[in-house]
């Protein structure tokens, strides 16, 4: 066997860190970038940011204005809750009016119960099934009628009982019939319970003024802050777009190190390695705000007629479109559209809900998707609800009468991601 060393030249594409750090920069939300920021200054000696001093006004309790200058990390923790959470006022009542045996139960059953009131124990809890429903009963004393609930059933009858207890029929439809009631089959719950169709549409109608949820504020208040990282408005009749950068800090050359760029000694690698990520930075940050405002004005540009009318008027458009107009390739385009949230003139939400797939009608047109999602709510909405139309018949009715092409299958998918429930589930007495 005889050993022979050979060279060979290819060419590949290898991804450095670097690369593989800016393609991450272009997907990052604004606060990201501003959380990516702050971590490489902790990092880089020679990155030194100066924080943008600017105007935080709030709505004061008297309901009066009030303008606060903060720098932008202060703002980020300017806004604290101070109201007490209804968890902890009902601990405070406990303490004030039961004796100690009650106040260990009920503090244990309160925080066990979930955000919207349910009472959420496992198998190891600490008290027996008795104990528990009293301790049940003991909480509608001092929280609204149907806290503590293990289940719907359990909430609804709860909020018979104690607010409602001559509905009696109620009560047996709840205890025993809940799940015809809920799957509309108002034919078997007349021959079971031996009443009247126009008595089992007024108890339908009485459940449903029952609160599922009776406490949707249990969990102490948490605000969530929806920060557009772009906004496209109307100045003087003309749309014009920008980014939300204001909360950015400003990205300079900590002038204490700039001496040392110079010098050659044991530290100089160091120092010029920090210095190529600082100029990285810098470079990065900026090719990512160019790539967002060409996607951006190639969106306006062709979903003029959304920002002027809303939704109804959305156009069918795709990555592959908006990659085509400004010559990138259509992966850069979806990083960068990700996370990002718009503010319009017709709400704020989420970028990529610009995008819509199109569908094809018989006079060789398009329709975007959304477009379709708003006619299938309009037939919905003013369907015969005693007779309403299944999802193939909603299917035939866009192929013969509106020339859109659309499967059955489709109109579910639609239909599910709208929240409508099927025909059956909307077939009303």
């Amino acid at each position: 066997m005889e050993l022979i060393l050979n060279h060979r030249q290819e060419l590949g594409l290898v991804m450095t860190y670097q690369l593989r750090q800016a393609i991450e920069l272009l997907q990052f939300s604004t606060y990201d970038l501003y959380q990516f920021i702050k971590e490489q200054e902790s990092e880089n000696p020679l990155i030194e940011l100066n924080e943008k001093i600017t105007d935080l006004a709030y709505i004061d309790r008297t309901g009066k204005k009030t303008i606060s200058t903060h720098s932008t990390s202060e703002q980020l923790d300017y806004i604290r809750n101070k109201e007490i959470g209804m968890r902890q006022k009902l601990c405070e009542q406990v303490r004030f009016q039961y004796k100690e045996e009650d106040q260990q139960l009920l503090s244990y059953l309160i925080h066990n119960l979930d955000d919207s009131g349910y009472l959420r124990l496992d198998e190891s809890a600490s008290y027996d099934e008795k104990t528990v429903k009293r301790g049940i009963h003991l909480l509608q004393e001092i929280g609204p009628i149907g806290i503590g609930a293990r289940s719907l059933q359990e909430c609804l009858q709860l909020q018979v009982t104690y607010n409602y207890p001559n509905q009696l029929l109620a009560k047996e439809v709840i205890e025993n019939h809940l799940d015809l009631l809920a799957n509309r089959k108002w034919n078997d719950i007349v021959r079971v319970m031996k009443i009247s169709l126009e008595k089992v549409k007024e108890i339908y109608e009485f459940i449903q003024t029952l609160n599922p949820k009776p406490c949707t504020h249990l969990s102490d208040f948490k605000v969530e802050y929806a920060v557009p990282d772009i906004v496209v408005e109307f100045k003087e009749g003309k749309l014009v777009h920008y980014l939300n950068e204001s909360y950015l800090p400003k990205i300079s050359l900590n002038q204490d190190y700039s001496s040392l760029l110079n010098i050659k000694d044991e530290s100089s690698h160091y120092i010029s390695n920090q210095y190529a990520s600082y100029k990285w930075l810098i470079s990065s940050i900026e090719q990512r705000r160019e790539t967002i405002l060409k996607i951006i004005k190639v969106l306006i540009k062709k979903q003029e007629s959304f920002f002027k009318e809303g939704f109804c008027s959305l156009k069918p458009l795709t990555l592959k479109d908006v990659a085509a107009e400004i010559e990138m390739h259509e992966s850069t385009v979806s990083r960068a559209t990700m996370n990002k949230i718009i503010q319009t003139p017709h709400g704020t939400f989420d970028v990529r809900m610009l995008f819509t797939s199109k569908l094809e009608t018989e006079d060789g047109s398009s329709i975007s998707q959304r477009e379709v999602k708003q006619l299938l709510e309009n037939i919905i909405k003013k369907e015969n609800k005693r007779k309403p139309l299944s999802d193939q018949k909603i299917a035939d009715y866009f192929n013969t009468e509106k020339g859109i092409t659309i499967s059955r299958r489709t109109i579910t998918k639609y239909r599910e991601e709208l929240n409508i429930l099927s025909s059956s589930l909307r077939k009303e007495i």
